[in-house]
């Protein structure tokens, strides 16, 4: 039998968010199709900014704009510095690039302009789209070798998005500098994927994996999530 392992989920919970919604009926296929024993707990971002203990994957969902930016920053780092499977989407991608920005890059200043309104779009990581995301689904072509694509068996993929904030094209060279991977883009070439090569589980999409399909199968990468999450509790002891 799989190692019991607990996820962390970070958002702040709400009916009227659709990927919130799909959680519950993506773990128990996880339960039941795959036989990956997944415990969750649902933490609001105030209460993610006394730190994430004790948990075997942190899931940063959408919701954004956040109760607390300063919980879902803490709960990727605690992620990221833990060695912690981590899976952002949507509002979890913008803020796992901030948090990089700010506490690998150096760049204390970084904005999220969403979560700061009168933020200098030059040193804003995150920035409006130039066009909505909301409700769109589009293709996705992954780097071969990627993390990404050996979880989707593809090097292209068509995913669902629900988005006005995407990373701002001037940063994307300093992030990549600092170690962080981008292994999808769209057809016109703009990031929707990030990864971190050398930690056992960090992955990040703009897109919202969480709305594929009927959720009875759960996308590929959500899977990949909750694997590292039963290896990491086995590992834990």
């Amino acid at each position: 039998m799989a190692p019991h392992a607990r996820i962390a989920l970070v958002g702040d919970r709400s009916p009227n968010v659709r990927s919130h919604l799909r959680v519950p009926v993506l773990l128990d296929a996880l339960r039941h199709r795959d036989g990956l024993d997944l415990d969750a707990y649902w933490i609001p971002t105030e209460e993610a900014e006394e730190g994430i203990a004790g948990f075997d994957a942190v899931w940063v969902l959408p919701g954004s704009p956040y109760r607390s930016e300063s919980g879902a920053l803490a709960a990727v780092r605690a992620a990221r510095e833990g060695q912690v499977p981590f899976l952002g989407t949507c509002g979890g991608f913008q803020h796992a690039l901030l948090e990089y920005a700010r506490n690998v890059c150096g760049l204390h200043r970084a904005d999220h302009a969403e979560n700061s309104p009168g933020a200098d779009l030059g040193s804003a990581v995150i920035v409006p789209l130039a066009c909505s995301l909301v409700g769109h689904e589009g293709a996705i072509r992954l780097t071969p070798g990627s993390r990404a694509a050996q979880l989707l068996g593809a090097e292209r993929t068509v995913e669902r998005y629900h988005c006005n904030y995407g990373p701002n094209p001037a940063h994307l060279d300093t992030l990549r500098a600092h170690g962080l991977r981008f292994t999808g883009t769209d057809e016109a070439g703009d990031v929707r994927i990030a990864e971190l090569p050398r930690h056992p589980f960090f992955l990040t999409t703009l897109f919202q994996p969480e709305l594929h399909g009927d959720g009875t199968r759960p996308h590929p990468l959500v899977t990949g999530l909750a694997r590292a999450a039963v290896r990491h509790a086995a590992e834990a002891g």
